[in-house]
Parts: C-alpha cells; structure tokens; sequence
C-alpha cells in the first residue's frame, strides 16, 4: 500500500513539474483554440465590436443609410460681358473686354425619387448655365431645373441615371429639441462628410432669409457647400435640407438652418405636379398681438396673452374683406390649424386652396367667432434689378 502511494506521488509530481515548464517555455502548446498547423487565434478583448457591426451610440448605420443619396452639385454661370464692351471710346480706354471667366458654385442635393428628382436649395442654382451632379459613387451627370420657389428658397432638379439610391423621407413634425441628427453635404468642395448634432430649437422665423420661414435649428456643423444637403435623424431618415448659418467667420459657429422635409415635400409635389408652387392669399395687413395694440383696438389687457395676430389692415374688394374680416380683430386659428405670430398666419394662409372655402377662427370684441374665407392665388413678389 505504501508503495502504491510513493508510486502515485512521484507520478503526480513529474506530471505537475512538466506542466510548468511547458506553461512557461512553450504557452502556446496549452492553447485549446489553436487550430491545426499550431497558428494561435486570438479572441477579441472584451468591449470591441464585431466586425461589421457598431457600437452602441454610433450613428454609422444611419450615415451608411443617407450618404449614398446625398449628392453634390457643380453649378457653372457665364461671366456678363460688359453692355459698354463694344463701344468705340469704351475700347479706347480700356481696350478690349473679353467675356471672362465663368463663375463656378458648389452645394450639395438630396435624391428623393428613383425617377431622379433632387432636393437642393434655390440659391444653389439660382442662375447657373450649367448644373452637374456627382453622386457619392462617383457617377456624373448633367441636371435639369424642372422649378424653383424662392419663397421658400428649393429647387427641384432631374438627372437621368439608372439605379439611383433615394432616402426616405421622415416625420420633421415629430423632430423635438434635443433629438440627435446628422447634416451630410460636401463642404468647401473636400467631398461628402457627416457631421452630428442635436436639434437646437424648431419653428426658428424671422430671420429675413426666405419668405416663409419655419427652420429647424442644429449645433450640427454646416458650412458653405453643405446648402441643399441632408439633415437626417439616427435612422438615416430625411428631416430637412440644410440651408443657411449664422457666422461671423463664413464658417460653422453651431448655429445652423435646415427647410423641414414637410415644407419640402410639399414644394416637391406641387413643383412635380403643376410646375410651380401655388400658394393661398386674403389680403390682410397683419402685425404681432402685444398689450398696446391690444388696448388701441379696445380688447382686454389679457387678450394678448390668448395668442393670436391682430388685423391692422384690409384690402378692399380682397378675399378676406368679402368675407367680412375687418380691422381689429384677431385670427388665432386658419383651417383649425392655431397661429400665434404672423409668420405662423403666413405660413397657414400659403398653405390654402386658392378657391376653396377655409375656416377662420377670429377673435372680435372679446368674442370668438368662425368665418369663413376664399382665399384667392399669392402672387410671386417681382424682383427688382
């Protein structure tokens, strides 16, 4: 029996020694994951992603998703020549004028439909000669302006190109303050880049950038070239078109302006449609509620804190004063739809039929009534040269 147990003990020992030596001059001969051949496989650290995948908090699926139909757009115009050029005393002093070069501009698009209709913003291409766009898989082609609309400064433009990636367009009525987005264009021509930010404030007006004003404002960097590129959500979702920014410097200050994707869904389809934008008008001269102009039309001190746009002016024989609208009282609603300021009652009145009858709720004598306006066609403000 003692000899049994030296046997066992001996044995253990030599097993245990060898064990060491090999743990400490050849570890890789104890590795369990080493496949045939004797190569070692080496298991990520724990923390790292797998290939292909994202970590949590990263906006790379929602990058992928958008950036393949953001567009970039060269835009080409003819230099003016000069109305004197060919005059004999011009040419004697200052010779002959050639026609010069041609100005070249840069923005960024968004494609929206296979059939090859691109958002952009109408300063993009407003007066250009030549448009050519170049998509983020480095096909070419040249574009056509199918319309315009200043008022709310989009354009919508056409390629002919085969398999054309389109993203999908969002809910910017569900946007709040705080949301995480990405704008997506190519700044300073260097090519398509993503940068990420959170919506800062919604409904931005009053700005004097475009008639209709109704922005989305993100920390979001946008700088020149990124005009007309996508604002999109974390699911790679259209939210906005990127349009201005508010610097001191040309560049990014944190302060940037997208066209909700609902603005420019509707400029889409009417432009598509009927190739312009039709927009609704009643002929009223409106200004802000406030306590002092609340009291010159005898209303309560309170009734300013009800909201609402008071009726300062009429156009005679104009849709609104046919329907009996008059100096004095305050709208607070057009088609159910409530109005707090006048860019709000602008935005509501463009968005009417022209020709059929809408609801609006007015506030007369400290008294709430309904009245019904047609609203006739706005006329496109001409530009002076």
């Amino acid at each position: 029996m003692k000899r049994t147990w030296l046997l066992f003990s001996q044995t253990v020992t030599i097993l245990v020694a060898a064990y060491f030596v090999v743990a400490t001059l050849k570890p890789q001969w104890l590795d369990r994951g080493a496949p045939m051949g004797g190569v070692s496989v080496i298991e990520a650290p724990t923390g790292l992603m797998p290939h292909g995948t994202s970590p949590v908090g990263s906006f790379a699926l929602a990058a992928k998703t958008a950036s393949g139909a953001v567009v970039s757009i060269n835009t080409s115009k003819t230099a003016e020549r000069n109305p004197s050029a060919d005059d004999p005393w011009f040419k004697f002093f200052f010779g002959e004028q050639g026609s010069g070069e041609p100005q070249a501009g840069l923005g960024s698009g968004v494609i929206v439909s296979a059939a090859g209709y691109i958002l952009t913003n109408n300063h993009v291409v407003e007066g250009a000669d030549d448009i050519e766009v170049v998509l983020n898989d480095t096909r070419k082609a040249k574009a056509q302006v199918i319309g315009t609309d200043p008022d709310t400064d989009l354009a919508i433009l056409k390629i002919e190109l085969d398999k054309l990636p389109v993203i999908v367009l969002g809910n910017s009525d569900a946007l709040q303050v705080g949301d995480p987005v990405l704008a997506i264009g190519n700044p300073f021509g260097v090519g398509q880049t993503v940068t990420g930010g959170i919506v800062s404030a919604l409904g931005r007006n009053q700005l004097g950038i475009n008639t209709f004003e109704n922005f989305i404002q993100t920390d979001a960097a946008i700088n020149p070239g990124n005009s007309g590129g996508a604002l999109v959500d974390i699911h790679g979702n259209l939210m906005g078109i990127n349009t201005a920014i508010y610097s001191r410097s040309g560049g990014s200050m944190g302060i940037g302006f997208a066209i909700p994707v609902s603005t420019a869904k509707q400029v889409l389809e009417s432009i598509v449609k009927d190739g312009q934008v039709t927009r609704g008008w009643i002929g009223v001269e409106p200004q802000d509620l406030n306590p002092e102009l609340a009291a010159t039309f005898g209303l309560k001190p309170d009734a300013a804190k009800t909201g609402g746009v008071m009726i300062t002016g009429v156009l005679q024989n104009g849709p609104a004063a046919q329907a009996g609208i008059r100096p004095g009282d305050v709208i607070t609603a057009v088609n159910g739809k409530t109005v707090g300021n006048v860019s709000q009652l602008l935005t509501a009145v463009a968005t009417l039929t022209p020709g059929m009858p809408a609801p609006l709720t007015v506030l007369r004598e400290d008294r709430q009534t309904n009245i019904s306006v047609t609203p006739g066609k706005r006329q496109r403000p001409k530009i002076q040269r």
